[in-house]
């Protein structure tokens, strides 16, 4: 029953929905089946396939609100789960936040399904896992990588005429690559829409030329350097940053976009005028959902504009309280950049440094959003346009406002998912000045 199609969604919903006698009702179904293969040490350790459906119902009296929660469907079990959702709310203090639910909305589909995705059978996960073993094998290199994949669906309706359904799917894929000594470490990773656009055994020859070409690496003395960040060494700072770009956050004096004196920085200029960031649901190859977690319908809009703030987030809640339009949070974020490559970028650098990954990323101050973390997977030194010798990683502290102000180049995007975030997210590698490294890590 993972999988349920809009009739029946729609009827479950209408049940709970006419069940209710509280003031109003917002019931959603969530249903996925999701499959996963994990290998390590050049052997497959685990794999599986799970399947659930939720139902959720929140009712409120006046400003009480009670929510509860579901996994059968017969008519007596939906009438259990609106009770005990009635009961709670009774008992429940008044919310002094609370936000009635949403009037009906209009929802323009998007396309978040894959029938190439949705068709992954054990036997295609397996292959993946061989066509990631077995070149590693042969180069006397191991291999330690893991793939997620799934279909779901989303549907929800309330007292006030408001339905939403849609169906997605998702495709997650990363490999390590180490030398048998453990000296020499590379990486790849995938997140795709479409399972066909995937060829393992020719992805994983990225993660197995960076660590055999990282088992020499030598010391550089930490310091401000030109460094390429790939793309998914990038998204791990800037998924960190667009955290703060809620309204409420700046308002309240909590993050870097807050204004001195009161306010938020809405319209100022904050990164370089080649900065531009967007979202937009029915973008190709990273299409999200038409609505947020409000059930507010997403829209395309630009956030960051030519280096200035051009939207925030803003919750229906602070909308109404700050008299502005609510703004509902991005699925995706866009970030624009060039046409070239990151070997394009790294043939047009003099001295650099190029950074696969970022990781183990954490927040030092967020009024600047200075976070420190480690380089990993790959970190090598750029002379003449070539990449000369691997290096040991640092330790960074850098801040991606900062970061963002120090651009040299941006080269082509590409779709990866930010670590510290649910964005499906399109990034382009990097070229930056003054990049700041603290201090070595023994760490490969």
């Amino acid at each position: 029953m993972s999988i349920l199609t809009e009739a029946q969604a729609k009827a479950i919903l209408d049940k709970v929905i006419a069940l209710s006698t509280a003031d109003e009702c917002t019931a959603s179904l969530t249903g996925s089946v999701d499959g996963n293969i994990r290998f390590a040490l050049n052997n497959v350790s685990t794999s599986g396939i799970v399947s659930n459906t939720d139902l959720g119902v929140q009712v409120a009296f006046g400003k009480r609100v009670g929510i509860a929660t579901i996994n059968e469907f017969d008519d007596a079990a939906l009438e259990r789960v609106v009770r005990r959702a009635e009961d709670l709310a009774r008992l429940a203090p008044e919310n002094p936040e609370f936000m009635p639910a949403v009037e009906k909305q209009t929802y323009k589909p998007s396309a978040t399904f894959s029938e190439s995705t949705a068709a992954i059978t054990p036997e295609f996960r397996a292959q993946v896992a061989a066509d990631s073993i077995g070149p590693c094998k042969a180069e006397k290199l191991i291999a330690a990588g893991f793939l997620e994949d799934g279909q779901s669906f989303v549907a929800f309706a309330n007292s006030k005429g408001n339905f939403g359904y849609q169906r997605a799917t998702a495709f997650n894929y990363t490999c390590t690559v180490r030398t048998e000594d453990g000296r020499g470490s590379g990486w790849v990773g995938r997140n795709l829409k479409d399972a066909n656009a995937f060829k393992a055994d020719s992805d994983i020859r990225t993660a197995m030329r960076k660590a055999s070409e990282s088992a020499e690496a030598k010391a550089l003395e930490p310091g401000k350097y030109t460094v390429i960040l790939e793309p998914a060494a990038a998204a791990g700072l800037i998924s960190f940053m667009m955290n703060f770009f809620d309204a409420r956050q700046a308002d309240e004096g909590r993050s870097f976009l807050s204004k001195m004196g009161g306010g938020n920085k809405l319209g100022e200029q904050v990164y370089d005028p080649r900065v531009n960031i967007s979202a937009d649901p029915w973008h190709p190859g990273a299409e999200v959902m038409p609505w947020d977690g409000e059930g507010l319908p997403r829209e395309k809009m630009a956030i960051v504009e030519n280096g200035k703030i051009a939207n925030l987030e803003y919750s229906r809640f602070w909308a109404q309280k700050q008299g502005k339009r609510a703004i509902g949070s991005p699925g995706n974020l866009l970030v624009a950049g060039g046409t070239k490559s990151t070997a394009e970028l790294v043939a047009g650098t003099q001295k650099g440094i190029l950074v696969t990954r970022t990781w183990y990323i954490r927040m030092v101050d967020p009024q600047t959003v200075l976070l420190t973390g480690l380089t990993r997977d790959g970190t090598f030194y750029i002379e003449n346009g070539q990449i000369k010798h691997p290096v040991k990683n640092f330790r960074f502290n850098e801040s991606p406002v900062i970061m963002l102000n120090n651009i040299e180049e941006l080269g082509k995007p590409v779709r990866v998912a930010g670590d510290e975030s649910s964005f499906v997210m399109m990034i382009p590698p990097m070229k930056l000045r003054d990049f700041t490294f603290t201090s070595l890590s023994d760490a490969v």
